[in-house]
């Protein structure tokens, strides 16, 4: 496995430029001297330019794209947009992504393909809401939406593919999914990697928790459920908070 990996999704905060600026001068000083965990700061699209990754242990992320390069698409973005701005990374198929703007999961499998053919790294998420899980559908969930979502990816676009287990009950909510629980469902994933794709393929494939994260809890998941990194939601708007995840999780 590589480095952990912990990204910070600011989602659509804060307002101004001026605290965004503040926001990632703050977090680059608490984070400065941890070499072992690979940070990647995710603006909305209008901070992309003036977040400054010269850091080699931060990167820049964007929270989404389109499927197409360029083209008569008002209001959207593509991966070459993002690669040509700095970004390394893109988080993909986010539950406030399906949820908010119906998007499904053949669409996210055109983004992803996209995305990859640009060279960014798709940070692919998944995860069950609580009406699913109360039906026991947790599983079949997670099966649909990661085999659907990577149909068609070749063996080595595979190899720049993060998934991040995301329950949506969990999602700022206070109530994070307990240890056990994210460990099997880190666990299945793994297995329908290795079904598909072989498992030299699936023993590299970096798998994050995200999901009410805070400095508390954070190092469980890694230590314990044994996730290759976190996708920080609401924590990651706190910089001494957000400092301190990654602090946590870089112990030997």
């Amino acid at each position: 496995m590589n480095k952990l990996l912990i990204i910070g999704n600011w989602k659509c905060n804060p307002i101004t430029l001026q605290e965004a600026k503040k926001l990632f001068n703050l977090v680059k000083r608490g984070i400065r001297n941890i070499e072992n965990v690979e940070t990647v700061i995710c603006p909305p699209f209008p901070y992309l330019s003036i977040v400054n990754c010269q850091m080699s242990n931060v990167k820049l992320g964007a929270q989404d794209c389109f499927w197409e390069e360029k083209g008569a698409f008002t209001g959207e973005a593509s991966p070459s947009m993002l690669k040509n701005l700095g970004c390394q990374y893109v988080i993909l198929g986010h539950s406030e992504r399906r949820r908010y703007f119906n998007e499904t999961d053949e669409m996210i499998n055109k983004k992803i393909k996209t995305a990859l053919i640009a060279k960014l790294k798709p940070i692919f998420c998944i995860g069950e809401t609580q009406k699913q899980r109360d039906k026991g559908e947790s599983s079949n969930i997670l099966k649909s939406q990661l085999e659907k979502g990577i149909l068609g990816i070749s063996k080595k676009g595979m190899k720049n593919v993060t998934i991040a287990y995301e329950p949506v009950w969990a999602i700022g909510t206070g109530k994070p999914c307990d240890i056990n629980t994210a460990q099997t469902m880190g666990l299945l994933i793994r297995k329908i990697i290795t079904r598909i794709f072989g498992y030299s393929i699936s023993k590299k494939l970096p798998i994050l928790y995200g999901g009410s994260l805070n400095s508390k809890n954070a190092a469980s998941y890694i230590f314990e459920a044994n996730f290759q990194g976190l996708l920080v939601g609401g924590a990651s708007l706190n910089p001494q908070e957000f400092s301190k995840i990654v602090k946590e999780v870089s112990r030997d």
